[in-house]
C-alpha cells in the first residue's frame, strides 16, 4: 500500500517522505522476520517493538504527506496500521508471557 501510495507523491519528494516511507514500511517485516531468527524470546520481543517504531514512522509521515496534499484519503493508510500494530501488540503479549 504505501509503494502504491507514494508512486503518486511528487517527483520532488523522491528522496524524502517517498523515501523515508518506503524505508518505514519494508523496516515492519524484516524486524518481524529478524527477531524471529533470534535465538531468544526476549530479542524477538525487541524487534518487534522495534516495528512498532516504524509503524510510528508511517503515521507521522502519512500525516505528512496528507497535509501537503499528495494523497485524498489518509485514513486507509491509518487503518491498516492499527491493524498491523494491534497484530505486533498481540504477538508481544503472548510472548510475554512464555518470558
Amino acid at each position: 500500500m504505501i509503494y502504491k501510495i507514494t508512486g503518486e507523491f511528487p517527483e520532488n519528494e523522491k528522496f524524502g517522505l517517498t523515501s523515508q516511507l518506503r524505508r518505514a514500511a519494508i523496516s515492519i517485516p524484516s524486524n518481524l522476520a529478524e527477531g524471529a531468527g533470534r535465538k531468544s524470546t526476549k530479542e524477538f520481543i525487541q524487534f518487534l517493538y522495534i516495528a512498532l517504531g516504524s509503524s510510528s514512522e508511517i503515521e507521522t509521515q502519512l500525516e505528512i504527506a496528507a497535509r501537503l496534499g499528495y494523497f485524498d484519503n489518509p485514513s486507509d493508510g491509518l487503518n491498516l496500521l492499527i491493524d498491523i500494530r494491534k497484530l505486533i501488540l498481540g504477538l508481544i503479549r503472548s510472548l510475554k508471557k512464555k518470558v
